[in-house]
């Protein structure tokens, strides 16, 4: 991750903050729309030449990782609403740079710089720095910082349901604070996760096999396209949100399928009808943990996002989670 030496770390760094200010100056979401670009890109690049720097400094490092310039625009669009430029700090989407306010965009500039040496941070702990996605932690590590600093809280319990009988139910969407409508029940969310974590696993399974070396990024083919998906709900398609599922399908069924296969098992060797049908098993495990996190997404929103008045992103949330699940109980 470009800390080996301390003029590539400074590089790094100096390039976060400009991603964080692009960030914010473009928004959020249509940043991580964006990512969802560069992931494509990086593919290229490593299918052709073996290369993981799209990966590593591009899609997810310093220049467009979430944790940079998504997590920016969040930032942005908080202090934003902190000084009364914007009416709802929940805005992820629009673009800030409209404000005309380098205040604002410099905001976005010191997230990204924090994005940055937070998530180098992470990595450095011990077990709990390989076991969790650094990067989903960091974009759910930020929000909060953001809602704490500019916002009305991290869980606003006064806008709770009042007269609920337990926690589930005091948290639960009404009609003023929710996510996503079509989203929200366990029979909308519950297939999406079986539905999309199976597709990603399936991709990922393919991807492992055919590309060498593919199987330590797989999982992200998948995350690209769910990242796309935003850019046509920001547009206002009403899109499910399933980033959270993709990524956690297609990791599940890649570090669950050597488990599986046994001993002697290899990515890019030839393949028996035998360890084809492993591979099923190990797309069907993608299929739960698709579930598992879709129920962390909407779980977190409803927890963290939906009461207050800044955006804590739900999937981030899940990630972090889902992946420290997925690699723990795989035994990586």
């Amino acid at each position: 991750m470009f800390t080996s030496d301390i003029a590539i770390f400074l590089l790094g760094l100096i390039a976060a903050i400009f991603g964080g200010y692009f960030g914010a100056a473009i928004g959020g979401n249509f940043a991580f729309t964006l990512t969802g670009f560069m992931i494509l890109f990086s593919w290229g690049i490593f299918a052709v030449g073996g290369s993981d720097i799209g990966f590593n400094y591009v899609a997810f490092g310093p220049v467009m990782g979430p944790h940079i310039t998504f997590a920016a625009g969040v930032a942005g669009a908080a202090y934003a609403m902190h000084k009364g430029l914007i009416e709802s700090g929940r805005d992820a989407s629009s673009p800030l740079a409209r404000l005309g306010r380098l205040d604002v965009l410099l905001v976005g500039a010191a997230f990204g710089a924090f994005g940055y040496l937070f998530n180098i941070g992470l990595s450095f702990i011990p077990w709990f720095g390989s076991h969790i996605d650094t990067v989903a932690l960091t974009v759910f590590t930020s929000n909060v910082l953001a809602r704490l600093i500019w916002g009305n809280g991290l869980l606003s319990p006064q806008n709770y349901n009042k007269d609920a009988t337990s926690f589930m139910k005091k948290i639960a969407p009404n009609d003023t604070y929710f996510w996503l409508r079509y989203q929200e029940k366990p029979g909308q969310y519950l297939p999406l996760g079986f539905f999309a974590g199976g597709m990603a696993a399936a991709v990922s399974i393919m991807l492992a096999h055919y590309v060498q070396g593919g199987s330590a990024w797989a999982q992200t083919l998948p995350f690209a396209i769910s990242a796309i998906i935003i850019g046509f709900l920001i547009l206002g398609a009403e899109m499910p949100v399933q980033h959270h599922i993709t990524i956690i399908g297609g990791l599940a069924a890649v570090k669950f399928m050597p488990v599986l296969a046994g001993a002697g098992f290899e990515w890019n060797a030839t393949w028996t009808s035998a360890t084809w049908m492993v591979a099923i098993g190990a797309v069907l495990i993608g299929c739960v943990f698709g579930m598992i996190s879709a129920f962390l997404g909407e779980f977190q929103s409803q927890l963290f996002h939906q009461r207050g008045t800044t955006h804590v992103d739900p999937p981030a949330a899940a990630i972090w989670v889902s992946t420290l699940l997925v690699l723990t109980l795989s035994g990586n």
